[in-house]
């Protein structure tokens, strides 16, 4: 596809080792660009490589995405248009090495989009896809964001004690995607975090980092989300100030804290889950050659 374009055919040719696909897109699904941030977080932390890139001119439509005008370090004018990039990252030996992709939610032509994806996963020999996004929601900020994991995939869901696709009503480009690759017998997981819904702009670390840390417990690829604590606490702290000044709205955070306190499910044990997809993946012929 002519919509794929390839900029380090040199690594491509070096086959990554176990590679996972994370994906995120600003849109529906980045309430507070917590999912994005997530992908930029392991794009700076771990060291990345951009191999390519989708092109944006036949996905958006440029009078609602509008393209800037900027001057680069040298002083020279240019046109920066909508991005979807495409990362490499090798991680320490005995993890899967990432693909990343992160951008913009295109406008048009959806299941060429996700076509395009799907032949990014081919390309990099991705065995795994997972999908991040974050959803406004009934979260108050005082509690641990609650992440939501889920699999079309039957046999993946039970053997790894997630749950199905329950949601039903209008979707995104994330939705078409795992419709693309489900389809396409590719292994995929959708891992959402709920934003508290009365401040779905505010940048998020705290539910950053929860979908970070279900990242590494999914794959077993060390997210360093540790590092986000105090980013977190100073976030959390700053929305401590602002909600005692109001008896309502604190009145109405007790309220969903009581409410999430009797709800609260877990996913299973990090190492188990991991440990349990690696499985998953070397019985469906997903393990790499005997030479990585």
């Amino acid at each position: 596809m002519d919509e794929l374009r390839w900029s380090a055919e040199d690594l491509m040719a070096e086959q990554l080792d176990r590679p996972v696909l994370v994906v995120a897109f600003h849109g529906l699904f980045d309430a507070a660009g917590s999912a994005t941030s997530a992908v930029e977080w392991l794009a700076e932390r771990l060291g990345s490589v951009e191999v390519g890139d989708v092109d944006p001119e036949t996905f958006f439509d440029f009078t609602q995405q509008r393209p800037i005008v900027e001057f680069d370090d040298g002083g020279e004018r240019r046109i920066r248009w909508a991005e979807n990039r495409i990362l490499a990252v090798r991680t320490p030996d005995g993890q899967p090495d990432l693909v990343l992709l992160s951008g913009v939610e295109p406008h048009l032509r959806w299941r060429t989009f996700s076509e395009t994806i799907l032949e990014a996963t081919e390309r990099t020999g991705s065995r795994l896809v997972t999908t991040l996004g974050s959803m406004s929601g009934m979260a108050p900020h005082t509690r641990p964001p609650a992440v939501t994991a889920s699999c079309a995939n039957r046999e993946m869901a039970n053997r790894l004690g997630l749950d199905g696709p329950s949601y039903t009503g209008p979707t995104g480009v994330v939705g078409v995607l795992h419709d693309t690759l489900d389809r396409a017998g590719v292994p995929i997981i959708s891992l959402r975090v709920s934003v508290p819904y009365y401040l779905p702009d505010s940048p998020n670390p705290k539910a950053t980092r929860s979908l970070l840390r279900r990242l590494e417990q999914v794959t077993g690829i060390e997210t360093y989300f540790a590092d986000l604590d105090g980013p977190s606490a100073e976030w959390q702290a700053r929305v401590d100030e602002a909600v005692a000044e109001n008896e309502e709205v604190r009145s109405h955070v007790r309220r969903l804290e009581e409410q999430v306190d009797q709800t609260e499910a877990l996913l299973p044990k990090g190492d188990d889950l991991a440990a349990e997809l690696e499985a998953f993946l070397r019985d469906q012929g997903q393990s790499p050659p005997s030479d990585w």
